[in-house]
């Protein structure tokens, strides 16, 4: 559960309806066709969320992994859309021939791995909840998903994304939105939802730059490199670095995020602009942890989940309250006059945000 009292799961993509959007006006129905497929399907599995989560009671899980293991279970919906499918792969089976499983597999131990060993944190609810995923979910699916009870990955269309299981910060980002679901449980709206979403671009980039042992200066700071396929011009889905720069595509369109509060977009799509304007965020979390330097996940990455499980967040919480609770955690963890705590005012004074 959460710290307010009881969590609302909401359907997550990776992959930003706006992006669709654009596909599915395309000329050419190899690329309109599959992104319209995935908005409807998307559209039906959020209404389903919703339903789901007003009328069901809450489960009471029947298995709990150890507390320093995961419990993962890779299912295969062979191209449908039934949950969660068959069972293809089992916690400690070998791997098998299909690499699609292998990379779920290895992303969800990464995501584990990242929780325990950085923050203590056992599995997505910190209780041990087990790690189900599911793979090649219905025909030429272009997105990946957390529903608030599993991993969900499409294989992509092959003109414009590849296998979602490719980029290892997409599982990431997917997987905690779980995180987010079972403390803050910040709201899919707005500024709260844009928080929402950059909490899961944060752990996905540290995700990853755990599982590579780099340094903040030797990483990437992309979400969801690998994912695009080669004739799109583009790096990734979105750019913690250079808001804005991750892609600029004649089919996609350009990168529509904002770096600072001076480009804040005003929309009442994507529930308000979430995986717009979470480039804010996301930029002021960049340059926190690049001007400590070292491994990211180790005092910038330590200052965002203090916040985020502290119980002192709001579920509406906006910009400036966020920033607010950073500067109170890198204070009372590093202390005052810390270079932490200077780190984290400079950095959300570089993106605009006021911080309370």
């Amino acid at each position: 559960m959460t710290t307010h009292g009881g969590f609302e799961p909401v359907f997550c993509t990776v992959v930003p309806p706006h992006v669709l959007d654009k596909l599915a006006r395309n000329d050419d129905p190899a690329l309109s066709g599959p992104a319209r497929r995935t908005l409807m399907r998307d559209s039906e599995l959020r209404g389903r969320r919703r339903v789901t989560t007003e009328f069901a009671s809450a489960a009471i899980p029947t298995e709990r992994a150890p507390s320093d293991q995961p419990l993962r279970t890779i299912f295969d919906a062979e191209h449908g859309t039934a949950l969660p499918g068959t069972k293809v792969r089992g916690e400690g089976d070998e791997p098998g021939r299909d690499a699609t499983v292998n990379r779920a597999y290895s992303g969800l131990g990464a995501t584990f791995d990242l929780f325990l060993k950085a923050y203590g944190r056992h599995s997505i609810d910190g209780d041990g909840l087990p790690l189900d995923a599911t793979v090649h979910y219905d025909e030429n699916y272009g997105n990946a998903f957390w529903n608030g009870e599993q991993m969900v990955f499409g294989d992509g269309d092959g003109e414009i994304f590849l296998d979602f299981t490719i980029p290892i910060d997409v599982i990431g980002h997917e997987l905690a939105h779980g995180v987010t679901q079972y403390t803050a449980n910040l709201t899919y709206y707005g500024q709260p939802g844009a928080l929402n979403e950059s909490m899961s671009d944060v752990f996905g980039s540290l995700i990853k730059q755990y599982t590579l042992g780099q340094t903040a200066a030797e990483a990437d700071w992309l979400i969801g490199a690998g994912l695009l396929a080669p004739g799109v011009s583009g790096k990734a889905l979105r750019s913690m670095k250079e808001p804005g720069s991750a892609y600029d595509d004649d089919v996609l369109g350009k990168d529509p995020q904002p770096a600072t509060m001076d480009d804040y977009v005003r929309t009442g799509r994507d529930n308000g602009g979430v995986h717009i304007n979470s480039g804010i965020p996301n930029h002021a979390f960049y340059l926190a942890a690049t001007a400590l330097g070292g491994h990211a996940w180790e005092k910038a990455g330590q200052i965002w989940y203090d916040v985020l499980t502290c119980g002192e967040l709001s579920e509406r919480a906006l910009f400036p309250d966020f920033a607010g609770l950073t500067v109170k955690a890198a204070r009372e963890r590093f202390g005052d006059g810390s270079d932490e705590l200077q780190a984290v005012q400079k950095a959300w004074e570089q993106v605009g945000v006021r911080i309370l």
